[in-house]
């Protein structure tokens, strides 16, 4: 397979005024100045973490009647249900309020919907059941803003909700109690990007405050929100970063039995040491959100709250032989969607000049795990992606995964009156329809795309932050680099590029020779790369343009540097690399 035609971004230069004020080398400044922390004040508040926040109570007006709401149905002995959802961020945000009431003296417990059966989010099933049971308050979390129609029964029931959710707000919002969610808020807030766990995160040590138990459940609060907001692909910027970055430093050594046990299946045996974003999004955040994807959700919240050694071990075990059976589902599906999308370019059924987006379905696909697959494709075609799978009554479901230029819910709400259901945000979002309209829903995500997306954006991205000599490359540099952790969405790990490097050895490895590993040389200087997934590529030509994070890599004692690929082209010409 030849090189796959990409679109390199590189960032301008800048920040000299940044590295002399703070005291920082020209290359971490210049990065900081790329990301838009230009002023000395904001860049020096992202470094430290230093950044000071407005009180939750003054950003959020329900905050205070929610805790208000709680201490009282804590008080009367109110039995409290929580409605969770089944990914990671659902689940986190459910042990988390779910261990916090119940340390309070809380009468709580919790329901989550049937992924199959029901799908996302509180239904009116839940709430007639909850009354039934004795139920007079409801917290939703990572989910219930939309949920008008559940909502008002709940009102004519007398049962209370309060909403916690971070996803789009609806034309109307929900006749609630009380409603904490960021998109309430001017996006410039440092609380805007918050993660469904994050506004469960406030509500939570707002009312432990109140009950005099902060200290005693703090340690537990931040350790669920820092593993459920990396989880959830939640930005790392603002309070996101802010409180992360805490619970990481509490992660390696958990106060829950359950993370100390995921820790342990996981291979992540040093439990001394600050955990790494990466840590969480490629090992625990996958077993958690198997779980919820193909599994019993029920697991994961034992996972989380359970105190007991036995049962974390046991439950973790679970995780992980579900997130394997998740392993290769997702290795399956994607090959049937790459050589249903190969045979139809080849055909010319599927054009991406042409129709600037992928709609595909498959009956028997899993729909638990099609949007990891739509990802994947993402990152292979460089186009939005949708994909569906069949379900009951004649339905399909499906996920979908755009580009930075797509705004894959406008998308969703171009073509709502095919769809039965339908939600999302700008880059993910979930719908079905009826089967007899999948062709003309196929049509009208090709017009918006059409509309939305120029030919020349359908090509994988890399954006680079700065272009670097490989022979410059050390530990130094990448120490520099750490100071912009914790990384991820919205502070991706920084992604440096060298060009003209000469490819010494290149072979596949892993269980299904899917990767690639290389050796890279300029001049001299020789070092290690990893391409993961990579080995289509094979054979790579003599010289290459390559994209790459930096990994400090220690084995017997000595430490080195490895490069982790993201993205290969071939040489343009030399370029006058940056000082």
């Amino acid at each position: 397979m030849s090189l796959p035609e990409q679109r390199w971004q590189i960032a301008s230069a800048g920040g000299d005024a940044l590295a002399t004020a703070l005291g920082i080398s020209p290359f971490l400044a210049r990065i900081l100045w790329g990301r838009g922390w230009q002023t000395v004040a904001v860049a020096r508040a992202f470094l430290t973490g230093e950044e000071v926040l407005p009180d939750p109570h003054t950003v959020f007006p329900d905050l205070s009647r929610s805790v208000a709401r709680l201490t009282a149905a804590i008080a009367q002995q109110e039995a409290i249900a929580i409605c969770g959802d089944y990914d990671a961020d659902g689940m986190t945000s459910t042990a988390l309020l779910l261990r916090t009431l119940r340390a309070v003296g809380g009468h709580a417990d919790y329901e989550i919907p049937s992924r199959a059966r029901e799908g996302y989010g509180i239904n009116e099933r839940m709430v007639r059941s909850l009354q039934e049971r004795g139920v007079s308050l409801i917290l939703t979390v990572d989910n219930g803003i939309a949920a008008h129609s559940p909502l008002a029964l709940a009102r004519q029931l007398g049962v209370d909700v309060i909403v916690t959710d971070h996803h789009d707000l609806p034309p109307e919002l929900p006749p609630a109690l009380a409603i904490l969610n960021p998109k309430m808020l001017p996006p410039d807030s440092p609380y805007a990007t918050i993660a469904g766990v994050g506004v469960a995160y406030l509500l939570g040590r707002a009312l432990a405050a109140r009950c005099g138990q902060l200290s005693t459940l703090e340690p537990m609060l931040l350790e669920l929100l820092a593993l459920g907001t990396i989880a959830d692909l939640a930005a790392l910027v603002g309070v996101n970063r802010h409180l992360t970055r805490q619970g990481l430093q509490r992660l390696g050594r958990s106060c829950l039995p359950g993370v100390r046990a995921l820790q342990q299946v996981a291979g992540l045996a040093d439990l001394r040491q600050d955990l790494k974003p990466d840590a969480v999004g490629f090992a625990l955040g996958p077993r958690i959100n198997a779980v919820g994807r193909i599994g019993d959700p029920t697991i994961a919240i034992e996972l989380l709250t359970t105190d007991d050694e036995g049962i974390a071990l046991e439950r973790a075990m679970q995780c992980e032989q579900i997130n394997q059976k998740r392993q290769q589902l997702c290795q399956e599906i994607e090959a049937q969607a790459i050589a249903q999308v190969e045979t139809a370019l080849t055909t010319g059924e599927i054009d991406l000049q042409r129709d600037r987006v992928l709609v595909l379905m498959q009956p028997n696909w899993h729909q638990g795990v099609i949007g990891i697959v739509a990802s994947r494709l993402v990152e292979r075609y460089g186009a939005p992606v949708f994909l569906a799978t069949a379900a009951a009554d004649d339905q399909l479901r499906g996920s979908a995964r755009g580009i930075p230029e797509f705004h894959v819910f406008a998308a969703l709400e171009s073509a709502k009156s095919l769809l039965l259901h339908h939600g999302g945000h700008p880059a993910a979002g979930g719908f079905s329809l009826q089967a007899e309209h999948w062709p003309a829903f196929q049509e009208a995500l090709q017009r918006f795309a059409q509309t939305h997306l120029q030919p020349a954006w359908i090509r994988p991205r890399v954006e680079v932050d700065a272009l670097v000599d490989i022979r410059d490359l050390s530990l130094a540099l990448w120490a520099d680099m750490e100071k912009l952790q914790p990384c991820g969405m919205g502070n991706r790990a920084p992604v440096l590029a060298s060009t003209h490097v000469r490819v010494v050895a290149q072979k596949a490895f892993g269980k299904n020779q899917e990767h690639l590993r290389l050796t890279l040389a300029r001049g001299a200087k020789t070092i290690t790369a990893l391409a993961w997934r990579g080995a289509e590529a094979l054979p790579l030509p003599p010289v290459v343009d390559m994209a790459y994070t930096l990994n400090r890599k220690l084995e017997q004692g000595e430490s080195y540097l490895e490069l982790e690929v993201k993205g290969l082209r071939r040489p343009c010409p030399p370029p006058i690399y940056q000082p």
